[in-house]
């Protein structure tokens, strides 16, 4: 077969198009935003005539603007566009092959930013959160939050639970899915397998979280029945009044609303409450390998550093302790 007059934008839209028929909707976003680093420059372009050097000029170009993950994002990329121009046979050579990714030169600022990637409330400051949350919080901002800090789940899962994914009789919660809903639109949302193989499990979930879900399953039944054929009844434990789950914004919200009126000036966002389980399960003696199985990650190395982060704040807070317990005796 002749290689190809097609220009490269052409291409990768017809290529994006083959993607998305075998992709998650969000892997197709992801793609869609890196290709167009290329189309911007080679748009017009037939796309045999894209060589080697100009692929490796591009990415040294890139690398300059963006981090070293988003890099190797872009290039995945690139590479999936070249092979399956390959694939096709509209181009002999693939200009991707052998690219060099610049050495990444990691920047003092960034070092000390991922130092503080990981962020989480401490024991005390997680029982005046849940505190105010159950007291002062507004609908379901208790049972959210302490399902959140009881579970490790992430807020997509949360977002996704059906009522057939609770079991009062074991105490337990499937996960099976996640909420996808990027332009918070109450009706445009999507239920997607779960980020990795790893997240499907099920979690053992306490008395105490057991008899809230089943308090807000009857509030719920109440609900359903004052309004009626207006409440869209999909089953979601954490819908809101209409029958819709609930949008990942308005907890992000009342999140910012609780902690303010706590006084906790941390940026803590619904994924600290995963962050903030770990701790408390490392602090309670819990295995790695058990916490992996809990959190549904499919890489133990994942588990790993998360707890190498945590294990490192535990001994710093031991050693201010023993150091403030000395000063007070000597």
């Amino acid at each position: 077969m002749k290689e190809t007059k097609m220009s490269f934008e052409v291409f990768t839209q017809d290529w994006i198009m083959t993607y998305a028929q075998s992709a998650k909707i969000s892997s197709v976003r992801a793609r869609s935003k890196e290709m167009k680093h290329f189309i911007s420059i080679w748009g017009s372009l037939p796309v045999k005539k894209i060589t080697k050097q100009m692929y490796q000029k591009r990415i040294i170009e890139l690398s300059k603007k963006y981090s070293k993950n988003y890099l190797s994002g872009i290039h995945a990329c690139g590479r999936m566009i070249f092979n399956h121009a390959v694939e096709l046979g509209l181009i002999k050579l693939n200009p991707t092959e052998n690219t060099h990714l610049p050495k990444y030169q990691v920047k003092v600022e960034e070092i000390e930013s991922q130092e503080e990637d990981i962020k989480f409330l401490e024991k005390e400051e997680l029982a005046r959160f849940l505190r105010f949350a159950d007291s002062d919080g507004l609908e379901m901002d208790s049972l959210i939050f302490t399902t959140l800090a009881y579970t490790g789940l992430r807020i997509g899962e949360l977002l996704a639970l059906k009522w057939t994914n609770f079991d009062d009789e074991r105490g337990s919660l499937r996960v099976t899915k996640t909420l996808y809903n990027p332009s918070n639109n109450i009706k445009k949302y999507e239920l997607l397998p779960p980020k990795t193989s790893g997240s499907i499990r099920t979690i053992r979930i306490d008395e105490r979280l057991v008899k809230m879900l089943k308090r807000h399953a009857t509030k719920q039944k109440e609900i359903k029945l004052k309004k009626g054929p207006i409440y869209v009844d999909n089953q979601f434990i954490f819908a809101r009044n209409d029958g819709h789950p609930q949008l990942r914004k308005v907890v992000e919200t009342r999140l910012k609303r609780i902690l303010k009126k706590v006084d906790i000036d941390k940026n803590i966002t619904p994924h600290s409450f995963r962050h903030t389980h770990t701790s408390l399960l490392i602090e309670a003696g819990v295995g790695v390998k058990e916490i992996q199985q809990r959190l549904g990650h499919t890489d133990i190395n994942t588990t790993m550093n998360i707890y190498a982060h945590m294990t490192a704040n535990m001994e710093e807070k031991a050693s201010h302790q023993f150091s403030k317990l000395m000063k007070d005796l000597l």
